[in-house]
């Protein structure tokens, strides 16, 4: 493409700045942001976070990839993010284009413009930013000289509702990927060959990426998908690319320090990628697998990195399930060598009742103590057993115990509302959970003294997504999720427990969405042009909008989440191959409905397919 080698004006910019919340949002010039020579760059790739500072800035995905594509000499990575909503009204009132904050460059002048998809209501968001850089929407109207436009993350499993506006998804995993993808792109530039003769290739010659307009899609009269047809040697299944081995893999040595606070402002050690559990409601449990682990000596070393190099004072080591990593007490005993020397405390998200002890809780508090959250997600075992949860209430009050032994005052514990068979008794079930365990506080003879107990309940709504055993099953509407958080309400009788619960209409809309196919790209174009952006902000949503969309692009939004499926619907999403074999989802949705659990992948492996994509991280 050609390029002008425009830039923001910088004392404009200042003056705009002068007037919005937060300028170091949009300022740029952090700790370890990368700045190249661009007489030394042959791609410019401009990396947006469909949301705010604040949120991408905690995004360990951007962090990884930004500096993967950067560790490239002839590749330079710069960052964007979805402005706050006076920074697009100066922005649009002064004709500034949106500009990435390494170089302020407009994005028009970049070869790649790519976005990392993680949640569906920042769809309008992405739109918004092609807007506000003066972009074409839609990927047909843009020509030779516009960027291409490229998203990824764990939307794509389905991102059919953003077909139109793409050119080019990356699936699964991009430290490999995308490195890859530059490299054929330099050399398509050099041979002279057009963006569509370059994503042509990239769909044919490399693995795991998709080029929408390369698919052909026809609709049954009911509505649902007739076929997805591949064209000009396209493959008809696109596959998930992973990586094979962690260990090995690029991983940031240090992170770009922001200068305003962010969501998560610590150090982000990954631990293991994927989930043995196979709980059937998460997405993420199986579009991640198979699990692929690194080795306690090189989650030590990359993880002092970044606090040595950053000066963190929290470290988290993430995963899906941090207590299910196989060395993590053999980590833990070299981490707190430096970490407590250092006053750096560690902290283990997403940690499991049954596996939970003494001796963890006591190393996590080491350095500062805090407070743990779990995810029981259902109130009876009844309905645990339906969602694979595979954890009992003998063993939540059993981690109570040791928690408030150990001198915690305050619990979080995480469920879900609208689950496949929910009954109100399920619902009481969670009320009933938190009471025992307000009481498991009180009937302890060792809790802490002088101190109540706070039990913080928070309630997400249930939305099937693509992938899991549950994409098959209808979501409840709005109006029965509203008189569902109404009588679980009615069921808590103690101060002792807050309960908190997501928005109604955002779970609907994130339900539509979710399983949408590319007929909803018109309907996310009108809901944008309606006003509609940075729609998971409360005070920014307008369901109402939304539906008025709806109906004027002649689609109902409950064909799309109040209804059942057969097995033998064509999903938006068929042509897309996380891993996972569509029949062991189809024998765990049986399973469910059967209440009948599946052993974890270290007890027995279930069969779900992923051991093909790397027989070897299944130990086969």
């Amino acid at each position: 493409m050609k390029r002008t080698g425009a830039v923001i004006d910088n004392a404009k910019l200042e003056k705009i700045l002068a007037h919005v919340q937060k300028p170091g949002r949009y300022s740029g010039g952090e700790l370890y942001s990368v700045v190249k020579d661009l007489k030394n760059v042959d791609v410019r790739f401009a990396f947006c976070f469909p949301d705010i500072y604040e949120i991408g800035m905690s995004h360990l995905g951007i962090k990884i990839l930004y500096s993967a594509l950067n560790a490239m000499d002839e590749v330079w990575c710069e960052r964007v993010f979805a402005p706050w909503d006076d920074m697009e009204r100066e922005m649009r009132q002064n004709d500034m284009p949106i500009y990435t904050l390494e170089s302020r460059t407009p994005l028009k002048e970049f070869d790649f413009v790519g976005f990392t998809m993680l949640y569906e209501l920042s769809y309008t968001n992405v739109l918004n930013v092609l807007d506000l850089a003066g972009i074409p929407l839609y990927a047909h109207e843009r020509g030779e000289d516009e960027p291409i436009v490229i998203i990824g993350g764990p939307c794509t499993c389905n991102c059919e509702p953003l077909a139109d506006f793409v050119d080019i998804m990356s699936l699964g995993e991009g430290e490999e990927a995308l490195p890859e993808l530059m490299k054929l792109y330099e050399k398509c530039k050099a041979s002279g060959l057009t963006k569509k003769e370059f994503l042509r290739k990239a769909a044919t010659e490399l693995d795991g990426f998709y080029v929408p307009s390369l698919y052909d899609v026809s609709y049954n009269d009911d509505g649902t998908v007739k076929s997805i047809v591949p064209t000009g040697g396209a493959p008809a299944v696109i596959t998930k690319r992973i990586i094979k081995d962690l260990n090995t893999a690029h991983y940031p040595d240090r992170f770009i320090v922001p200068f305003v606070e962010v969501v998560h402002d610590r150090a982000v050690e990954e631990v293991f990628r994927g989930c043995i559990r196979g709980c059937r409601f998460c997405q993420a449990g199986f579009i991640y697998r198979p699990v692929r682990e690194k080795s306690a000596e090189t989650v030590n070393r990359q993880a002092r990195s970044l606090c040595d190099k950053c000066g963190f004072e929290e470290l988290s080591l993430s995963s899906l399930s941090t207590s299910d990593y196989t060395e993590l007490k053999e980590l833990l005993n070299e981490m707190l060598e430096w970490t407590e020397k250092d006053s750096v405390s560690v902290s283990l998200p997403s940690l499991r009742v049954d596996n939970f002890s003494k001796e963890l809780l006591e190393k996590i508090q080491k350095v500062r103590k805090s407070s743990l959250t779990f995810a029981p997600e259902a109130g009876t075992q009844r309905l645990r057993d339906v969602i694979n949860k595979n954890v009992t209430e003998d063993e939540v009050i059993r981690t109570a115990k040791i928690a408030f032994s150990g001198g915690m005052t305050s619990v979080k514990l995480y469920f879900m509302l609208g689950l496949p068979t929910e009954t109100d008794e399920d619902l009481k079930g969670i009320a009933d959970l938190a009471q025992k365990v307000v009481d498991t506080f009180y009937s302890m003879p060792d809790k802490p003294k002088g101190k109540g107990v706070n039990v913080s309940v928070s309630v997400s709504t249930f939305v099937p997504k693509p992938d899991t055993p549950f994409q098959w099953e209808p979501q409840i509407d709005f109006e029965e999720i509203k008189r569902r958080q109404a009588y679980l309400v009615s069921c808590v009788r103690s101060k002792k427990i807050s309960l908190s619960w997501h928005d109604a209409d955002i779970s609907f809309l994130e339900g539509v969405l979710a399983r949408g196919d590319r007929r909803l790209s018109a309907v996310i174009e009108r809901a944008y042009k309606k006003g509609c952006r940075l729609d998971s902000w409360g005070e920014f949503f307008h369901l109402d909008k939304w539906l008025e969309a709806f109906s004027e692009c002649g689609l109902d939004p409950h064909f799309y989440n109040n209804r059942k499926r057969d097995f033998d619907e064509i999903m938006p999403w068929s042509h897309i191959d996380y891993g996972i074999s569509q029949s062991f989802l189809k024998r765990e949705n049986e399973l469910a409905h059967k209440e009948i659990t599946t052993p974890n992948c270290r007890e027995k492996c279930a069969g779900c397919g992923a051991a093909r994509l790397s027989p070897e991280a299944c130990g086969l």
